[in-house]
């Protein structure tokens, strides 16, 4: 079968329906979503198509069921496209036959090679502010066409692709989480976006291997920061996100873990919009959890936690929920290890257990495990640094090394019982 593939603009154009079924239901659903205006001539409506009808469209009423069945010709007058499935081939062949008559394209779900117009597997991938439609067919073998479109959708969204547009566009900002560290945690959505833009806008704490894969002539602006070190300060990383993409530039601010967990997203979002830049924010897994349970520690667990809470190295720990079974997550707190650990021990117990998480979803992750009283002393000893990720509670127990670490710990908790906090740890 030979068909001419045209992208067919239905906005606004009459598009009649011949059936109530649940194959109706599926094509009135893709054509509301086009703009068209729909009339369904049915006696009886199905359950499915029902359902169609009560989701929200784009421009409400711009569908009308016409209860009765099937009249003739004149059902059809000043119709763009005419679709029957009736279920009665003697009713689709009349259909059929009065479109082709009137000149009107006809889709049979009856007869196919009856039909003048086909239907495709359709798929869409979202590129920053556009998208692009794919639509399979499949010589009158629909799932072959529906496994050839689901390829093709996985293939474009995976990232692989060069999607840049090559026209001038509007410009655009996503607010794109790159996950803890394992480039095979980022989600699909922000593969997209990476090989759509032009621009990325990126931190330190992105996977490597991800910027390598990015088309040639991507511009990669670094503005990481480091403790105590930030070169590029946070209202100049917003002026960069709105510059480039008012001059039509689609740009991708990449960044570590999450970018509302801690990330200062939220200012970078707020800048664009006052801008009047089109801003998206795609969610990543925050490094909060997911290191954590990189070394096998879940920050709540039955019986040992019920929440946790997540802060940064520089906040106050003392107004915290108290006791072992709240567990606190601290990012960006190598620094200030002792500082916090003074704090933590006054309303939790010297035994605590601690972990200290390094370069976290990463192939050269480090754990280092101990409690309140000897972990300050443990992490000089391992010249811990940044990145690293600091969790304190009891589900830190069931971290995939603690079996080992619990002589050496409680040792360790019997002789600082009565020893000052060890100062200095490396940053």
């Amino acid at each position: 079968m030979s068909v001419s593939l045209l992208g067919l603009r239905l906005r606004g154009k009459r598009v009649v329906f011949v059936g109530g079924g649940p194959v109706t239901a599926r094509r009135v659903r893709d054509v509301l979503r086009d703009g068209a205006l729909v009339t369904v001539i049915t006696p009886e409506v199905s359950p499915e198509l029902e359902a169609v009808l009560l989701e929200p469209v784009p421009q409400p009423g711009n569908c009308q069921v016409v209860a009765r069945g099937y009249a003739g010709a004149a059902d059809l007058r000043d119709a763009w496209l005419v679709h029957t499935a009736t279920g009665n081939p003697d009713v689709d062949a009349r259909v059929s036959a009065d479109a082709e008559r009137l000149r009107i394209w006809c889709i049979d779900a009856t007869d196919s090679d009856r039909a003048t117009a086909h239907v495709p597997a359709r798929g869409v991938v979202t590129v920053g502010d556009a998208s692009l439609s794919v639509a399979v067919h499949g010589g009158a073998d629909p799932r072959r066409a529906i496994t050839a479109r689901n390829a093709v959708v996985e293939h474009l969204a995976s990232g692989m692709v060069d999607l840049r547009a090559h026209r001038s566009h509007d410009g655009w900002v996503a607010l794109v989480g790159a996950g803890p560290g394992d480039d095979g945690l980022l989600t699909r959505r922000a593969a997209a976006l990476l090989a759509s833009a032009d621009v990325v806008v990126t931190d330190r704490l992105v996977p490597a291997e991800r910027l390598a894969l990015l088309p040639s002539g991507v511009r990669v602006i670094d503005v990481g920061k480091q403790p105590n070190h930030h070169p590029v300060p946070q209202e100049e990383i917003n002026a960069i996100l709105v510059r480039e993409a008012l001059a039509g530039n689609g740009v991708v601010r990449f960044k570590g873990g999450d970018p509302y967990v801690l990330g200062r997203g939220g200012e970078e979002r707020l800048a664009c919009e006052t801008a009047g830049v089109s801003v998206e924010v795609v969610p990543g897994i925050t490094s909060a959890i997911g290191v954590p349970a990189s070394a096998g520690i879940p920050v709540t667990h039955r019986g040992l936690s019920r929440g946790f809470t997540v802060v940064t190295g520089h906040e106050d720990l003392s107004e915290l929920p108290s006791g072992s079974d709240h567990t606190v997550v601290i990012l960006m707190g190598v620094a200030s290890l002792a500082r916090n650990v003074t704090l933590l021990r006054s309303s939790r117990s010297l035994g605590t257990p601690v972990a200290v998480i390094e370069r976290g979803c990463t192939p050269s992750q480090r754990v280092t495990l101990g409690s309140l009283a000897d972990i300050v002393e443990k992490a000089r000893a391992a010249q811990v640094a940044n990145p690293a990720v600091i969790v304190v509670g009891d589900v830190v127990r069931l971290a995939h090394d603690w079996a080992g670490e619990q002589t050496e710990s409680a040792t360790h908790t019997a002789r600082a019982a009565a020893a000052p906090v060890l100062t200095g740890a490396r940053a």
